[in-house]
């Protein structure tokens, strides 16, 4: 199914009846197929979203540890990112 979500990175209407057939016939269900076209086109929206905006994440991987151990220990709910 992942050259399905390639394609659904181009445009949903790349995603070919034929690989549909191929995913089925390797035991894919409607289901699964549906949800891997449907989370790879929200992940083209989230990443569409993020760059409209102009955001930016920082370089120093040294951040994103002491953010892991703060999510790890108090959660997302209560954090104060600015502390």
């Amino acid at each position: 199914m992942k050259e399905q979500s390639r394609e659904v990175q181009k445009g949903g209407k790349y995603v070919t009846e034929e690989q549909i057939e191929n995913a089925g016939s390797l035991g894919a269900t409607d289901k699964e197929i549906h949800d891997t076209v449907l989370i790879a086109a929200s992940f083209c929206m989230f990443n569409r979203y993020v760059d409209g905006l102009g955001t930016w994440a920082p370089q120093d991987r040294k951040l994103y540890v002491e953010r892991a151990e703060l999510m790890a220990n108090e959660g997302y709910a209560n954090v104060d990112l600015y502390k």
